[in-house]
Order: C-alpha cells, then sequence, then structure tokens
C-alpha cells in the first residue's frame, strides 16, 4: 500500500513538470497590452494629462515581460490585463484633462480680451494726468503682455491648450501687475490732495 502511494506521488509529481513545461506563454494577452500601452503612449493628451497612469500602465507592462521571462504565465496575464487596464485609464484621463484645459484656456483667453482694453485705457489716463510713472517701461510691459494674449488665442485655435494657458497666465499677470502700479500712482496723488 505504502508502494502505491509512492508511486503515484511519483506520477503526479512527473505530470506537473510535464504539465508546467508545456504550459505557453499567454501571447494574444500580452500583445494585446503592449499595444493598448503603445497607444497611450502614443496619444498627447495621455502623455500631458494622464502622466501617472501611462507610468503604472509602463510599469506593469514590465511586470508583465519579466514574468513571462520567468516562465510564470500566470502572473504575466494578470499584469497583462493591469496593462491595459492603466492605459484604457490613460486615455481616457487624457481626452478628459485635454477637454478641462481647453474650458480653462479659453475662458482664460476670453477674460484677456476686456482686460487688455481696460490696461490700455488706464494707460492713456494715467498719461494724460501726467501720473509719476516710467511709461516706457509700462507700454513695454503692456505690449509682451497684449502678445502673450495673442499667443494664448492662437494656441487655443491650434488645440494647444497648455500653451495656451501658460501664454494667458502671462498675460494676466502683467497687466495685473500694470494696473497695480497705475492704481498705486494714483493712489499716491490723491492723498496728495
Amino acid at each position: 500500500m505504502k508502494l502505491k502511494k509512492i508511486r503515484l506521488f511519483c506520477v503526479l509529481l512527473i505530470l506537473s513538470f510535464v504539465a508546467g513545461a508545456c504550459a505557453k506563454p499567454p501571447t494574444e494577452e500580452m500583445n494585446r497590452a503592449q499595444d493598448a500601452v503603445t497607444r497611450a503612449e502614443n496619444d498627447a493628451d495621455a502623455v500631458l494629462y494622464a502622466g501617472s497612469t501611462l507610468a503604472r500602465a509602463r510599469d506593469a507592462l514590465n511586470r508583465m515581460q519579466a514574468e513571462a521571462e520567468a516562465k510564470r504565465y500566470d502572473a504575466a496575464k494578470s499584469y497583462a490585463a493591469e496593462a491595459v487596464a492603466a492605459a484604457d485609464k490613460a486615455l481616457a484621463d487624457g481626452k478628459a484633462g485635454a477637454a478641462r484645459a481647453r474650458e480653462e484656456a479659453a475662458a482664460l483667453v476670453a477674460e484677456l480680451k476686456p482686460a487688455v482694453k481696460e490696461t490700455e485705457q488706464g494707460l492713456k489716463a494715467a498719461q494724460s494726468a501726467r501720473l509719476a510713472l516710467d511709461f516706457t517701461s509700462l507700454n513695454r510691459d503692456f505690449e509682451a503682455a497684449r502678445l502673450s494674449t495673442d499667443q494664448a488665442e492662437i494656441a487655443l485655435s491650434g488645440n494647444r491648450y497648455q500653451d495656451a494657458l501658460d501664454s494667458g497666465r502671462s498675460a494676466r499677470a502683467g497687466l495685473s501687475d500694470i494696473n497695480r502700479k497705475l492704481s498705486e500712482a494714483a493712489s499716491a496723488v490723491s492723498r496728495k490732495k
């Protein structure tokens, strides 16, 4: 009886080795994972707005490949599914991030147009009132802000939302600085009266 159990154990052990040696890598799942991550890496919105999710997809892909090389195919298959899910999420997050950036950039550009006119009028009024200001410097700063506003509009129309935001924020900061200086100079004059 004991000899039968030993033989049975040996047969089962040999069968498990044979089954393990015959196991095949999950090639289809691995290819799907590679394709999904490549798609996400080539999507500008995913790269720009979902970098951390894309990094998780790459990490899962690297782990999948390491597990496949170690012939741990179940783990490789699991990491392949994780890579696909993370790559899909990066694509979705990238689209959502681009939509948010587009809305924010459009609102900023719309806000800048009247701000440029208002600042220009303030500069003209300050010059007419002969306020004690360096108008050469202020006009140079104003032209830089106007140029940044134009660049923001161009970037927005070219769907380069991050560039539009960067240029728009620069323009807004320049206009705010000019208006602050105008306001301080006007306040100084009114205190003297």
